[in-house]
């Protein structure tokens, strides 16, 4: 595979971009972006270990992934619903693979070099390159109405602590003295700390919080807050169980725990972008 450089300080000062991301994209226009070196294998049974994405400072790593869902973290989509990513033959929604892709050292510094947004675009543009490269991909954009939750402001307002102005002392902060992100899993409880409303979003949208629908951020709120919420990832499906079921009633729902901070889902229906693939073909060999 040919190497190709990453965005450089010229590039992203053009007078084209907008903004980090249209910045990141014009110049992904100009010319093709790749990892220097990418191994792409089946995953095999996968009984333990991790799963999923994650990213390095010098790459990329997928574990146990199927076509569609690699090509939905490419994309940056961050709410899964059903028909997100369709087409393409039977395989690709049933094979897993693990990918471990690498840039130079020369390009992951200047990576480093780049604002949040403008990493996670360039990122993202050189994750869509490799699969559409090695899994011979031609795809087209279409769109998709579906029904939605939007978490909302309930009346009486939040009961939330403002992250910037609490003064519990247990509070972790950072040398700067600001408040540390964080998210603590609980058997029935999740404690958060200086979260923001489109995180808790994207985490109710997660198809193990047995929501049901994707969730839309709709508060208004711009801050990020300190909070205990009486639901977590491990019991929302006793929550979401069917009534005559024994786990029925064992915890409360996510919409009772929502109440409680003054938040809400309220029905609703929104438009998604979908991804369609008309061609795949297994991976080349590495």
């Amino acid at each position: 595979m040919i190497r190709t450089h990453l965005l450089c300080a010229a590039i992203l000062s053009t007078s084209i971009a907008t903004t980090p991301a249209a910045s990141a994209q014009a110049a992904s226009q100009q010319k093709p972006i790749a990892f220097d070196v990418a191994t792409i294998k089946p995953a095999g049974d996968r009984p333990h270990g991790w799963i999923g994405m994650q990213t390095h400072p010098d790459g990329v790593e997928f574990a146990f992934q199927t076509l569609p869902q690699m090509l939905r973290e490419a994309y940056g989509y961050t709410i899964n619903f059903d028909g997100q990513v369709t087409g393409g033959p039977a395989w690709a929604t049933t094979e897993k693979y693990d990918i471990s892709a690498k840039m130079s050292p020369e390009d992951a510094a200047d990576l480093l070099k780049l604002s949040n947004d403008e990493k996670k675009a360039q990122m993202q543009a050189m994750m869509q390159s490799l699969l559409v490269e090695r899994f011979h991909l031609t795809l087209h954009k279409g769109s998709k109405d579906i029904p939605v939750y939007e978490l909302v402001v309930a009346k009486g307002g939040i009961k939330m602590k403002d992250a910037a102005t609490d003064p519990d002392p247990a509070l972790k902060r950072g040398d700067d003295g600001k408040p540390v992100t964080s998210l603590h899993w609980g058997e029935k409880t999740t404690a958060l700390q200086a979260y923001q409303m489109s995180w808790l979003a994207n985490i109710l949208s997660n198809p193990a919080a047995s929501v049901g629908r994707p969730v839309i951020d709709k508060t208004g709120l711009t801050g990020t807050y300190d909070f205990t919420f009486d639901w977590s990832i491990y019991s929302a499906r006793a929550a979401a169980a069917p009534p005559d079921s024994p786990d029925a009633g064992s915890v409360p729902s996510v919409f009772t725990a929502l109440g409680e901070l003054g938040l809400k889902l309220q029905p609703a229906t929104a438009s998604f972008e979908t991804l369609v693939i008309d061609h795949a073909e297994h991976p080349t060999e590495n």
